[in-house]
């Protein structure tokens, strides 16, 4: 083996080393049950960033590029998630939790807001989590904006849902279990179609990476369902760190509305190793670097923005985990497990984010500059 063959190896056994310190530190601080859901987000981290299965550039390329097969796989996982989890609720109903959450007027506007800054900064909650991880200056200016965002989102929240909001429905609660499951599928596939007529020839079906990210990624939120007793989601271990760090800066949250609930209050004292949200996003971030330093040639490239760019991702992200708190979850809590777990909240999210992002998709190139380069080879 040469120089930089052992180079490599030494790299990648320290990163086995990292993750497998990660989990052991989460298994002292907090148990068993901790440990495996670091597992479990390093494995959303290695599926997300070394398959490229995500989220916001999948809508933008069915909108710009008129590529479909990048949704259709998320459609495929969801499909593939609620085969599994519509039983699993229905057996374990005080058990497992599924992604509800009301429908709103506040909801719905948010919802549109958070596509458009998705499309802005290119990444959703877990776009912008596995972006930070695989090194994107871009990405990871964005997470500290959503980090901040999703707390003041928690700060406003009850202010929010006083506008106005339906009461909490489920497709198992209108059609029963069965049915449930059936209309979501028929919806899945409905959308689907519509992907597959806009979507041009040769760039319809996903194809064998992504079918096989699909499926790692259905099972992995299987796996956090039943080991978490809750559904994949990203936004409240964000919004949780924001309120640790102004705590920190000495700001009493005992009396605010949702931190001075027994249950949020309980977890700002406690290690955010014990909250199950903040584990998978940990680990998440984790996987992602861990498959960007694996590769030979790590990291990735990001174009210079100019100043008044970079000011702009800063607010974007902000706006991003504001809007995310508000709508109750982005692309992974809302999206994904809302309508794997029969949320009809979640199929109201999607309409509204869809619409947002088409917004986004065409306001990224006048507000994302990059600096022009002069000389070297044109």
């Amino acid at each position: 083996m040469g120089t930089k063959g052992h180079m490599i190896a030494k790299r990648r056994s320290g990163l086995v080393f990292l993750c497998i310190a990660l989990v052991v530190a989460s298994f002292v601080v907090a148990g068993p049950r901790s440990a495996f859901l670091m597992i479990v987000g390093l494995g959303f981290g290695f599926v997300l960033e070394g398959l490229r299965f995500g989220f916001a550039g999948p809508w933008r390329a069915i909108v710009h590029d008129r590529d479909g097969r990048g949704l259709c796989a998320q459609l495929l996982a969801i499909a593939l998630s609620a085969i599994v989890i519509f039983p699993l609720l229905a057996a374990f109903p005080n058990e497992l939790n599924g992604a509800y959450a009301p429908i709103g007027v506040a909801m719905i506007g948010a919802a549109f807001v958070f596509g458009l800054c998705m499309q802005i900064v290119m990444g959703c909650g877990s776009g912008t989590l596995v972006n930070a991880g695989s090194g994107n200056a871009v990405a990871a200016l964005a997470l500290i904006g959503f980090v901040l965002g999703s707390f003041f989102g928690t700060l406003h929240l009850a202010w929010w849902t006083s506008l106005g909001s339906l009461p909490i429905y489920t497709l198992q609660g209108l059609f029963g279990n069965v049915s449930g499951l059936v209309v979501t599928l028929v919806g899945l596939l409905f959308v689907a179609s519509i992907t597959f007529w806009r979507a041009q020839p040769g760039k319809r079906l996903p194809g064998k990476r992504l079918v096989l990210a699909a499926a790692l990624l259905a099972g992995l939120a299987v796996l956090n369902l039943v080991i978490a007793g809750q559904s994949w989601g990203v936004v409240y271990g964000l919004g949780l760190w924001g309120a640790k760090i102004v705590t920190v800066a000495g700001v009493d949250l005992a009396s605010n509305g949702f931190w001075g609930a027994p249950a949020h209050a309980m977890r700002l004292q406690q290690s955010i190793l014990t909250d199950v949200t903040s584990l998978t996003n940990i680990g998440l971030i984790l996987g992602a670097f861990v498959v960007m330093r694996w590769r030979k040639e790590p990291g990735q490239q990001v174009a210079p923005l100019v100043p008044a760019s970079w000011l702009i991702v800063a607010l974007a992200g902000l706006v991003l985990g504001y809007s995310a708190r508000v709508a109750f979850g982005c692309n992974v809590g809302a999206f994904f497990s809302g309508i794997s777990t029969g949320s009809l909240h979640g199929w109201a999210w999607f309409a509204a984010a869809f619409c947002g992002s088409i917004i986004g998709v065409k306001l990224r190139p006048t507000l994302l500059r990059t600096e022009r380069i002069t000389g070297g080879a044109q």
